[in-house]
C-alpha cells in the first residue's frame, strides 16, 4: 500500500486455461444474474440450443470445456464479446502483444491495467447497457 492509503495497480497475471474453465462458470452466472434472467429464460433465448440443466452444470464449472457454439449462444443472449468468452474457456489465449489490443477492446478508459476482476466487471455491465438498449 502506499502512503496515501491507495493500493499500488497489480499487473494483470494471465490464469491457466483450467482456472480460465472454472471461472467462465462464475462470470456466466453473474451476466445471467445482471441480465435479470433465469436458467429456463436463457433455455427459451437460445431457442433450446441449451437447456437449463446444461446451463446450471455450466454455471457451476461440472461442464468442463462447453463447445464453442454454445459459448456462441449464450454470447448472442448476454450481449457480450463471443471472444471473450472463448478466452474464459480456454479456446483462446491472449496473442504475445495481442493484449493491448484486448485492453482496447474493452476499454481505454482505465489507465492503468485491468484486473481480471474488472475485466469481468465491465463486460457485466455492458451487458447491463446493451439490454437496456435492446428494451428500448
Amino acid at each position: 500500500m502506499e502512503k496515501s492509503g491507495r493500493r499500488a495497480p497489480q499487473r494483470r497475471k494471465h490464469p491457466t486455461s483450467e482456472q480460465r474453465r472454472s471461472h467462465l462458470g462464475a462470470v456466466l452466472a453473474d451476466l445471467r444474474t445482471a441480465k435479470g434472467f433465469t436458467l429456463r429464460q436463457v433455455e427459451e433465448a437460445t431457442g433450446n440450443a441449451i437447456s437449463n440443466a446444461y446451463l446450471s452444470q455450466l454455471e457451476k464449472g461440472r461442464v468442463k470445456k462447453p463447445s464453442p457454439n454454445v459459448l456462441h449462444s449464450i454470447a448472442a443472449v448476454y450481449a457480450v464479446p463471443y471472444e471473450s468468452l472463448m478466452e474464459k474457456a480456454g479456446y483462446l489465449l491472449p496473442a504475445a502483444g495481442g493484449e493491448e489490443k484486448h485492453r482496447r477492446r474493452l476499454g481505454a478508459f482505465a489507465l492503468d491495467d485491468l484486473t481480471a476482476e474488472e475485466e469481468d466487471e465491465l463486460l457485466k455491465y455492458l451487458a447491463f447497457l446493451r439490454s437496456r438498449k435492446l428494451a428500448e
